[in-house]
C-alpha cells in the first residue's frame, strides 16, 4: 500500500509519496558514505527503516512529506525530496537527497522546482527553506539554483543539534516573482 499524496511530474521525473517497494532502494541510500556524508550519517538498515516509516506515516498525518524520486527513463528510484518540517524544525522545509550515481545530473533542482511550486501552491507555504551542512557544496549550488538565499545559521532539533546548519531560503513571493521572470 502507498502512502497517500499526490504525483508530480518533471521533464526526467516523477514525484510520488513512498510504497513499499521503495525500502530497498532507500536502505541502501542510507548505507551510503558519500550519500549520507551530508544527512546525518550512515543509517543501518534498522534505522533506515525508521526513517522510512516516518516519512511515509508524515503523509497520513501531516498531508504531505517526503517524495519518491523515480526515474522515468528507466523507472529506478533515485531519491527523496520535498517537504519536510519535523516537531522544532527551523521552518518549513524542502529537501533533497539523491543517490550518488544520479549527482551532477540536475534531479534534485529539478525535483524540488516542483516539490517548492506545490508547497507554495498547494499546501499555502509562506516560505521554504533549505537546511544544509555548511560544508555541502553542492547543496548550497543545487539552493542558489533553486533562487534561495543563506538566511542564517541555526541547529536542527536532537540528534542532530550538536553541529551548525545553514539556513537557507525565498518567501512564495520572492519564488513567484523569479519563476514569472524565467517563463517570460
Amino acid at each position: 500500500m502507498a502512502a497517500p499524496g499526490p504525483t508530480l511530474e518533471t521533464p526526467r521525473l516523477l514525484l510520488r509519496p513512498l510504497q513499499p517497494q521503495d525500502f530497498e532502494p532507500w536502505a541502501a541510500f542510507a548505507a551510503d558514505e558519500p550519500t549520507m556524508r551530508h544527512l546525518g550519517g550512515v543509517q543501518p538498515r534498522s534505522q533506515a527503516w525508521r526513517g522510512f516509516m516516518t516519512v511515509a506515516g508524515a503523509w497520513t498525518m501531516n498531508g504531505y512529506s517526503m517524495f519518491s524520486v523515480i526515474e522515468k527513463a528507466s523507472g529506478r528510484w533515485v531519491g527523496r525530496l520535498g517537504p519536510w518540517m519535523p516537531a522544532d524544525w527551523p521552518g518549513p522545509e524542502v529537501g533533497w537527497g539523491v543517490i550518488r550515481d544520479c549527482w551532477g545530473l540536475g534531479y534534485a533542482t529539478e525535483g524540488a522546482t516542483a516539490s517548492i511550486d506545490w508547497a507554495f501552491d498547494e499546501l499555502g507555504w509562506t516560505e521554504v527553506i533549505h537546511t544544509i551542512d555548511p560544508a555541502n557544496a553542492a547543496s548550497q549550488n543545487v539552493a542558489r539554483r533553486l533562487g534561495a538565499e543563506l538566511l542564517r545559521q541555526d541547529h536542527l532539533p536532537p540528534p542532530y543539534h550538536e553541529a551548525p546548519i545553514d539556513v537557507w531560503g525565498q518567501s512564495r513571493g520572492a519564488w513567484r516573482a523569479r519563476r514569472s521572470a524565467m517563463a517570460s
